[in-house]
C-alpha cells in the first residue's frame, strides 16, 4: 500500500472495507420482504428505498465518527465540504432497481477522493460474496486477489456492458446507439449496476462499457479499480445538460469503442 499526504491510504482502505461490508450485510439481513419505492428522483423509473436511506446513513456515520474533518458526497443527500482534504463518495445502493426486485448484482460503493482523484475504491457484492478494491498506484483486487483487464481484442470480438438512463428520451436514443452498435461486436451485457459494470471491466469479465449520465457517487469507486487493472477510463461527449459518456476498456479497444460512440453520436 502507499501513503499520501492525508496518512495513511491503508487506513482510509480498511476503513472503506469495513463501511461496505456494514452496509452490505445489514442490507442483506434487514431487507424488508415487502420493500416498496420510497421515492421517486429524475423519473418514476429513478427510484429510491427506505434501505438506501438506511445505508448511506450507516456508512456516513461510520466514517465521520473516524474521520471527523473528511467531506462527504452521497446518493441518498450526504453532502458536507469537510476540512481535510478528502472526500467520500458513496452510493449506498448501486443498482437499487436490482436490489428492489430481489435481483442479484447490485453493490455499494465508496470511493475516498483528493484534488486529484481517487485515492481509493470499494465495491462490494453481497449477493455474489465479492469484494473488489482498488489503491491509486496500488493495483486493483477481488477478495483480496490481484486483478486485471483483458487484453485489448478487435471490436468485433468485444463483449461490452451499457447501462441506460431513467428518462424516456435519453433511453430512446441509448436504444438507438445499441442497435447501431451490436452488429459490430461481440454481444452487450446490461447488468444494472455502474459500479459493477466496472468491476467486470477490472475483471475481463467484460472487455469494455460504456455509459451515458453516471454520477460521480456511480463512477467514483469502480473508476479507481478499473484505472488500478489496467484499463483506460475516460469520459466523452460532455453536453449542456452536464452528462457525458463514461468509456472503459484496455487501451486500443477504447480508442476503437470511443471512435464509434462519437460517430454514432452516444
Amino acid at each position: 500500500m502507499t501513503t499520501n499526504i492525508h496518512g495513511d491510504t491503508a487506513d482510509l482502505l480498511e476503513l472503506a472495507l469495513e463501511a461496505a461490508r456494514l452496509a452490505g450485510g445489514m442490507l442483506t439481513v434487514d431487507r424488508p420482504a415487502d420493500l416498496g419505492v420510497a421515492a421517486t428522483k429524475s423519473s418514476p423509473t429513478d427510484v429510491v428505498t427506505e434501505m438506501d436511506t438506511r445505508a448511506e446513513k450507516l456508512i456516513v456515520e461510520f466514517l465521520r465518527a473516524r474521520r471527523p474533518h473528511d467531506g462527504f458526497l452521497g446518493e441518498e443527500g450526504a453532502g458536507e465540504a469537510g476540512e481535510s482534504g478528502v472526500r467520500w463518495v458513496i452510493d449506498p445502493i448501486d443498482g437499487t432497481v436490482n436490489y428492489l426486485y430481489g435481483l442479484p448484482g447490485w453493490c455499494v460503493s465508496i470511493a475516498a477522493e483528493d484534488e486529484h482523484g481517487g485515492i481509493v475504491g470499494v465495491v462490494e457484492v453481497p449477493t455474489f460474496g465479492e469484494t473488489f478494491h482498488a489503491v491509486r498506484g496500488g493495483g486493483a483486487f477481488r477478495n483480496g486477489a490481484p486483478i486485471r483487464a483483458a487484453a485489448p481484442v478487435p471490436l468485433d470480438r468485444a463483449l461490452v456492458a451499457t447501462g441506460f438512463g431513467y428518462t424516456a428520451e435519453r433511453r430512446t436514443r441509448q436504444a438507438a446507439v445499441v442497435a447501431e452498435l451490436l452488429p459490430g461486436i461481440r454481444d452487450i451485457r446490461r447488468f444494472g449496476s455502474a459500479a459493477a459494470d466496472l468491476c467486470a471491466v477490472a475483471c475481463g469479465w467484460v472487455n469494455a462499457y460504456y455509459e451515458r449520465g453516471l454520477n460521480p457517487w456511480d463512477l467514483a469507486a469502480g473508476a479507481v479499480i478499473a484505472s488500478e487493472a489496467g484499463a483506460e477510463v475516460a469520459q466523452i461527449r460532455a453536453e449542456d445538460d452536464g452528462s457525458n459518456v463514461v468509456v472503459a476498456a484496455a487501451a486500443t479497444l477504447h480508442g476503437e469503442l470511443v471512435a464509434v460512440l462519437e460517430r454514432l453520436g452516444a
